[in-house]
């Protein structure tokens, strides 16, 4: 008897063991991210999916200073799935494809952190009121607090960064020359000045040439409205870029039919300008031309209206680009438009620059936009784009963008996030490299079709 109780202990102690091991295992193969995941269909819905992802934050944003700090701190001690950026030890140019300089993305350097510039920059930024007061009372004011809660519906793999990092402009330049893009159209204002919600990043201008240098990239310039921008304070910047930047050998030349290599300045917002102003500087008998000058270069004007194209020759502008990643949103983004406006280009001898992107939304900065959101549709919409802006045979392509994360325009790698209060959107079913991949595949694409086309390489 003693010995068939010791027996049957020892079968029921070995089932118990076998009964553990297995739940143990089946725990084990459940996916890290199921927590992660959006209802089927739902990324189809974008004002739905939107309410969705910031209800959360809709809700923290209402709260006092004391409850976001003790939601702050808790959250800093929650996993946080990000990457480090990559070394410079990483560096193989041979693995990289083959740069195209006539595909430009749009960059931004205004990003801090506290460990890089003492405080967090652009990554908190306020939630933007409504311009109707009636409306504005129904949306969340305030500002975002970094590093968990940020203004950005998305979610970089590189964490709430800073600009200043060497390595993280690094990581960001090996990123687009794994894209295939030659040119970095960087976002610019003049020394000692800046947006509203950053601080002067022009001093960061050399190593952003240097590192991209490194990989055979260049750097244009993205000419942001600063305050009292007009015809006698632009030839003094474009004077200050070329005199300081111009002999880098990452300053961007555009080489013309007539042979000349001549600077790209995009100019933001340049319909705020008179025509006649823009004309003093921009045609050969202004008043202060840079025509036929050593500042001379190939200046880009933002054409939001379809009015503004006769502007836009009587200011003596160079050729056109579209900026904005919203199909539909202006007439100069409207991709229905394009070939109209390639026409005119070409009868003008304008350069067209059609900007592509791969979505839009920027609703945790500006709530009551989501009639602008643009889905994503697992990369869909960006090669629609892509593929309408090859259709008009156009001069360069611009992308919009690489990180304006604000806006959700960006391609910069983005991973899975959620905190107690936001689930953010990510990239998934692919990896957090998939936007630049695509960039890449249309890269070569475009590559191939300009050499049938173009006359001026």
């Amino acid at each position: 008897m003693a010995k068939f109780r010791r027996r049957t202990c020892i079968i029921l102690s070995l089932f118990i063991l076998i009964i553990f091991s297995l739940m143990m295992s089946l725990k084990m193969l459940r996916p890290n991210t199921a927590a992660f995941g959006a209802p089927f269909g739902l990324d189809l819905l974008p004002e739905l999916h939107q309410q969705t992802v910031h209800l959360g934050k809709k809700l923290d944003l209402k709260k006092s200073g004391k409850i976001k700090s003790e939601t702050n701190t808790k959250n800093l001690k929650s996993v946080d799935n990000t990457m480090k950026p990559s070394k410079a030890s990483e560096l193989n140019l041979e693995e990289l494809p083959p740069v195209n300089y006539f595909l430009h993305v749009f960059y931004y350097s205004w990003y801090g952190n506290p460990q890089f510039d003492g405080k967090y920059i652009h990554w908190n930024h306020p939630v933007l009121e409504h311009w109707d007061p009636r409306l504005a009372k129904n949306y969340p004011q305030g500002k975002h607090s970094p590093p968990d809660d940020i203004g950005s519906s998305f979610y970089p793999e590189l964490g709430s960064y800073s600009s200043r990092d060497p390595s993280v402009i690094e990581t960001h330049m090996r990123q687009m020359r794994s894209a295939s893009i030659g040119v970095l159209a960087l976002s610019w204002y003049p020394p000692d000045s800046s947006d509203e919600n950053g601080e002067p990043t022009d001093n960061l201008v050399p190593t952003i040439l240097d590192k991209a240098h490194k990989y055979n990239l260049k750097v244009t310039f993205h000419i942001e409205p600063y305050s009292n921008r007009d015809d006698q304070t632009m030839y003094k910047n474009v004077k200050y870029i070329i005199d300081k930047y111009g002999n880098h050998p990452a300053f961007y030349r555009y080489k013309t039919r007539t042979g000349k290599s001549l600077p790209v300045f995009y100019v933001y917002d340049s319909y705020i300008t008179q025509p006649e102003k823009w004309a003093n500087l921009l045609t050969t008998s202004g008043s202060h031309s840079v025509r036929n000058s050593p500042y001379d270069g190939l200046f880009i004007a933002l054409l939001v209206e379809e009015k503004h194209k006769n502007d836009i020759l009587e200011s003596g502008f160079d050729g056109i680009y579209t900026y904005f990643a919203t199909n539909g949103f202006t007439y100069g983004s409207s991709q229905q438009n394009w070939a109209k406006l390639k026409f005119f280009c070409d009868k003008h001898n304008l350069m067209f620059i059609p900007s592509v992107g791969p979505g839009y939304i920027d609703t945790s900065i500006r709530p009551w936009n989501s009639q602008n959101t643009r889905n994503r549709v697992n990369g869909k919409y960006y090669e629609v784009s892509l593929d309408a802006a090859l259709q008009t045979h156009p001069s360069l392509i611009s992308i919009t963008s690489f990180n304006e994360w604000h806006e959700g325009t960006q391609i910069e790698k983005a991973v899975p996030k959620r905190t107690s209060n936001t689930v953010y959107l990510d990239y998934r079913p692919h990896k957090p490299s998939h936007y630049l991949e695509l960039t890449r595949k249309w890269s070569e694409k475009y590559s191939k079709e300009r050499t049938t086309y173009a006359l001026d390489e």
